[in-house]
């Protein structure tokens, strides 16, 4: 593989790397009469700009749910979110490598995403999400 292959070959994995590490934000599950606004506005399908990586999100008494809804063949598994007002962190695994996504709603349809840990930090997956970020866009309710 010449240089200018490899470099497509390492954006497109980082690209699939921050997509998934911030996918894993978001969630789909039953709704709530007593949601505040901004839990509200995170409910929905999301999907990452540019890309076809689809997720749903929920939110419930400040707790979010994440489910998978068009991943692009990435396995990865989450746990629930904490909603702290417009941001949220979410424990993620991913091809060996563990590591929390924040996520900050910007306004009711979009959200930017970033690997704010990764761990162990030699991992490939590790060193593409450092300093990068993905924009979300909400696609349905």
């Amino acid at each position: 593989m010449n240089p200018i292959e490899q470099r497509r070959s390492s954006y497109r994995l980082h690209a699939v790397l921050v997509i998934f590490m911030t996918c894993a934000l978001f969630g789909i599950g039953p709704g709530s009469a007593a949601q505040t606004a901004t839990e509200l506005q995170w409910d929905g399908e999301w999907i990452a700009e540019g890309t076809l990586f689809r997720i749903g999100v929920v939110v419930e008494n400040n707790i979010m749910q994440v489910t998978q809804i068009e991943s692009m063949g990435q396995i990865w598994t989450n746990e629930d979110g904490e909603v702290d007002g417009n941001v949220v962190r979410v424990k993620v695994d991913y091809a060996g490598a563990s590591g929390i996504i924040q996520a900050e709603l910007i306004d009711s349809e979009t959200a930017i995403a970033f690997a704010a840990s990764c761990l162990p930090d030699f991992m490939v997956v590790c060193a593409l999400s450092k300093d990068r970020q993905a924009i979300f866009r909400k696609v349905s309710e």
